[in-house]
């Protein structure tokens, strides 16, 4: 499979043990997925931070958090035979699904957009209310018209959901609740209106008639979404056949709106490639590639808390206009960048 991705020397930029838990008693067990953002002349990253307390012998425990917003640790024992622990990311007990961590999303800066740090004075954003018990994951950032409006999957026992908050300065926030109920997720806003429009892609997950594909929506205000098409399909033999699911919002270009996407297939390898949506009209489809553009190679990618995953919803167009620096979560542990050339995505695009 072809990998034209350009990684950064200097990976992984960042790793569990760079920042400090949020919490005395919890430990980072994996940084990822970070939404990507340009501000005040730096660049900035809102890292997705998955935290779990210290592991014990014989006994699985996790925190959670209450709808009053306070951490509460449940603790179970491995033999329980009512614990069904087959994955690292999610648990069974007592017929329940649990989360093996609690997310939360942190800012980072940096000037040189290879060191970044934890700036002063800037909030974390944590999970709050019913339908965020298990945390807030894996935010993708989208300017339109001086707001940045962040969508994030919201997680609870309820089921997994579209969050989404607006801020102007990243230090004071909106909120608007769940904009897509359970079960969704991978929601990137184009940062453009079309034809007065907002526009959004987003992954409905189904078990049983249907797939994990990626759907158009659209709105008038960036809140209320309606108006769904569905777009990208699974393939079957092929790299993305089990689920798709968008990465950050779309690029203009002169040929379409350019959007690179994830795929897995049945044993949950996490590649990258893209798709091509028509400017005026982007629920028509022009093209998309038949390879991956990044495969996991690397041993960062290929082993962590869940190997073999690339993963994006995070990146910024140079200024040549051609440079895309994509950051990504490798092994959901750690947070890498990477560099494309735009115009070779284009020419590995295949016509619809």
């Amino acid at each position: 499979m072809k990998d034209i991705a350009k990684r950064f020397a200097d990976n992984p930029l960042l790793s569990p043990k760079d920042i400090p838990a949020s919490i005395e008693g919890l430990e980072i067990t994996c940084l990822l997925n970070p939404g990507v953002f340009q501000y005040e002349n730096k660049t900035w990253l809102v890292v997705r931070v998955a935290e779990r307390p210290k592991q014990k012998d014989n006994i699985i425990s996790f925190p959670i958090l209450t709808e009053t917003g306070a951490i509460k640790i449940i603790e179970i024992p491995k033999e329980d035979p009512e614990l069904i622990a087959t994955d690292a990311r999610v648990i069974n007990y007592k017929g329940v699904d649990y989360l093996t961590t609690l997310s939360h999303l942190r800012l980072l800066c940096s000037e040189d957009g290879h060191n970044f740090y934890e700036p002063e004075n800037y909030p974390a954003l944590v999970g709050e209310g019913m339908l965020e018990t298990f945390g807030i994951e894996d935010c993708r950032v989208a300017l339109i018209e001086g707001t940045y409006y962040l969508t994030f999957t919201s997680v609870s026992d309820n089921g997994v959901g579209v969050g989404l908050r607006t801020t102007t300065d990243w230090k004071n926030f909106k909120k608007h609740g769940m904009i897509l109920p359970a079960h969704n997720k991978d929601c990137a806003i184009f940062e453009e209106k079309i034809n007065g429009l907002f526009y959004a892609l987003h992954r409905p997950s189904s078990v049983d008639i249907g797939g994990n594909y990626i759907w158009l929506a659209s709105s008038p205000d960036g809140v209320h979404w309606g108006n769904h098409h569905c777009i990208i399909k699974t393939r079957k033999g092929l790299w993305d056949s089990k689920r798709v699911g968008a990465g950050a919002a779309p690029i203009k270009t002169d040929k379409g709106w350019l959007e690179i996407y994830h795929g897995a297939n049945e044993n949950h390898q996490y590649c990258l490639g893209a798709f091509l949506m028509d400017l005026k009209d982007p629920s028509k489809v022009i093209a998309r590639t038949e390879e991956p553009i990044m495969v996991p190679t690397t041993e960062y990618e290929l082993s962590g808390f869940f190997g073999n995953v690339v993963f994006t919803n995070g990146h910024i167009v140079e200024p040549d206009g051609d440079t895309l620096t994509i950051y990504y979560g490798a092994s959901d542990e750690f947070v890498c960048g990477a560099q494309f050339s735009i115009k070779e995505i284009l020419l590995l695009l295949k016509n619809n």
